[in-house]
């Protein structure tokens, strides 16, 4: 197996500042070795502010590079699927930001290049591996609120200033970068960890709605689903609401007790039990993906596995677009 695992970064934009990119360089064996953005001066700045020894404006120069032996595509991802498919046909490791791409039909195509390759692709989706959401996962495995019996999400907020205003392109509101609305980026972390809880979902349907007429993708999403272990679930997603509305709340509920936490806000897990309330504080690290990036490089070095992988990831963005398909359709 490999044992040093030299990193390049197709995208290095936003998410890769804190979240990600110094990640690569805190576990052992682990390096960032290389970045790439189109634009010459932001990846210049990015490389000499995080201290990383080369960068480039052309993927295709870290795609090719011999020293480089694992990809991470930060980039909006509609253009995931390409440079996935062109780095594990060059021999290298992929862990793409989530969702894993635009559309089903792309992660479709890039699980069979990994089939093909024999290379693995890895997805963002850190929460499987955060102490939290790892804490809820423990009480449920323990039965400490009985059976799981359902799921109910609630992802409420106002809409920014800047998807207000619509002045500069935002990816996040372009179905072809992005899959679908704000729904797409936000509710995939959710659905993901669901499936990471209780197993995939075998049947969802929704209704996705334009309330707020700021943007032309859905803005508000009601959905339920079922879980191929019987669990069932539901949602509510809105980002063009009054700020009194707002909410981050995923609820889970058995037939002893029910535990509540948040999704993005990190806020404590807490219990219900027999009247009696529980409270569980964690700590996330200080690069929200190291737990995960660690888990791909000692993947790759065969001294164990990771948790999100190419093909739990495909199911999510399945989920997503039989949720939001109507709205596309009509």
């Amino acid at each position: 197996m490999t044992k040093q695992i030299n990193w390049g970064i197709i995208g290095c934009g936003n998410v890769t500042e804190k979240k990600s990119g110094p990640a690569f360089n805190k576990v052992d064996e682990s390096k960032l070795q290389v970045v790439m953005r189109r634009n010459v001066r932001l990846v210049q700045e990015y490389a000499k502010r995080h201290h990383v020894p080369q960068y480039t404006t052309n993927a295709e120069a870290i795609i090719n590079n011999p020293d480089i032996n694992a990809i991470y595509v930060a980039t909006p991802p509609g253009h995931h699927a390409e440079y996935a498919i062109k780095a594990m046909q060059a021999g290298k490791t992929v862990y793409v930001e989530k969702p894993m791409a635009a559309t089903y039909a792309q992660c479709q195509e890039m699980l069979k290049v990994s089939k093909q390759t024999g290379v693995p692709i890895y997805v963002a989706y850190y929460r499987r591996s955060l102490p939290g959401f790892l804490k809820a996962k423990e009480l449920v495995e323990e039965g400490r609120i009985g059976t799981p019996v359902y799921v109910n999400i609630r992802l409420v907020r106002p809409a920014y200033d800047y998807e207000k205003n619509n002045d500069i392109p935002i990816w996040r509101l372009q179905p072809d970068l992005s899959g679908g609305g704000i729904f797409f980026d936000l509710a995939s972390h959710q659905l993901d960890y669901l499936d990471f809880l209780f197993g995939p979902i075998k049947e969802a349907k929704g209704i996705a709605a334009n309330r707020g007429g700021f943007y032309a993708v859905e803005d508000t999403v009601s959905a339920s689903f079922v879980h191929e272990n019987g669990v069932v679930g539901n949602g509510i997603w809105s980002f063009v609401t009054d700020e009194s509305a707002q909410e981050d709340v995923l609820e889970i509920v058995g037939t002893k007790g029910k535990i509540v936490m948040s999704t993005f806000a990190h806020t404590p897990v807490h219990m219900s039990v027999d009247g009696k309330d529980y409270e569980y504080p964690y700590l996330n690290p200080e690069n929200i993906q190291y737990n995960l990036i660690r888990q791909i490089v000692h993947s790759m070095q065969g001294t164990g596995t990771c948790v999100s992988t190419g093909e739990s990831a495909a199911r999510t963005n399945k989920v997503l677009e039989e949720i939001v398909k109507d709205f596309y359709q009509n």
